[in-house]
């Protein structure tokens, strides 16, 4: 069974049409476009800082958030960002450094954290008592019943973020690239970690309902990972991820129109099909730069002590 009345008519002006003749899926486009800004803004810099497991407990974190937000008749909405930016601040809590030691202190925590995130999403689960029919939506993800107010709501959140990473970019990205010479410079690199982290929380929160918590991956990751193959800028590299980011959410909410499967999947899977094509494409480009001219030949060999 189709959610579209009509089924798929392989005419996508028509297709589009009967698409968007829909409320809900005009809010649905509307937050998605919000959510992948944001996470291929915040996603870069967190694949460029090997933060990439805080952001996944970050968002697993927003599971029982949002279940125990339902079992206390709240909206999940609360529940995802009271529970993910907690999480961070609980993780920030932790010195982060270079050293081995301290990275695996972190590590720890990160996945004590998330552990006991998952022990208590089944328990909110479980006392909530009726069916929660939307599980599978927390989860996976859904484009179902996003209201005008949550749009707005993922807006603001969105602009705030958006704001705050603006003025901390250029200290952020010292701070990241050479943490020493930053601390050196005085930078503040430890209130800059605690304020990522927070900002990590936040987006983590806001894609999480439209991927579901078990598949933030696909927007905070992906989009990045495929970015930083196709060019080593990081000005381009950064506006790439952004682009890349919105569409596959835009083709991720128009295919699970005209399926049963959730958004949650489809984004992932575009997200794993872009950055496999990038990848491939940047070690043909290496092993094409690698290759000698046609019709030349190697040069002499030096003999060293002949």
């Amino acid at each position: 069974m189709t959610l579209a009345a009509d089924g798929l008519a392989w005419n996508p002006v028509d297709d589009v049409h009967q698409m968007f003749a829909l409320h809900f899926m005009v809010n649905a486009y509307r937050a998605g476009t919000i959510v992948a800004v944001i996470a291929g803004a915040i996603g870069w810099f967190m694949v460029l800082r090997r933060q990439s497991f805080a952001g996944h407990t970050l968002a697993v974190v927003s599971f029982p958030g949002a279940a125990c937000a339902i079992w206390l008749g709240l909206s999940a909405t609360i529940g995802y960002f009271a529970a993910s930016i907690a999480a961070a601040l609980v993780i920030a809590v932790v010195p982060r450094s270079s050293s081995e030691r301290a990275r695996s202190e972190e590590s720890a925590v990160i996945g004590t954290v998330q552990a006991f995130a998952l022990a208590c999403g089944a328990l909110f689960v479980s006392l909530y008592g009726g069916f929660l029919d939307s599980l599978t939506g927390l989860l996976f993800g859904t484009f179902l019943g996003i209201s005008n107010g949550q749009v707005v709501a993922l807006g603001a959140v969105a602009v705030v973020v958006l704001a705050v990473l603006a003025v901390l970019a250029r200290p952020l990205f010292f701070a990241t690239v050479d943490p020493y010479v930053a601390v050196a410079r005085r930078v503040p690199v430890r209130a800059l970690s605690i304020v990522f982290l927070v900002l990590l929380g936040c987006t983590a929160a806001e894609v999480s309902q439209i991927t579901g918590a078990l598949l933030v991956f696909a927007l905070l990751v992906m989009p990045a990972a495929a970015a930083q193959q196709i060019t080593a800028r990081p000005a381009a590299s950064f506006v790439v991820t952004i682009v890349v980011a919105v569409a596959i959410t835009w083709l991720s909410l128009g295919v699970a129109f005209f399926s049963v499967y959730p958004v949650g999947f489809y984004v992932s899977t575009f997200g794993f099909a872009v950055y496999v094509a990038a990848a491939a494409g940047r070690a043909s480009a290496n092993r094409l730069r690698r290759r000698p001219a046609r019709g030349t030949r190697p040069g002499p060999r030096m003999v060293v002590g002949a």
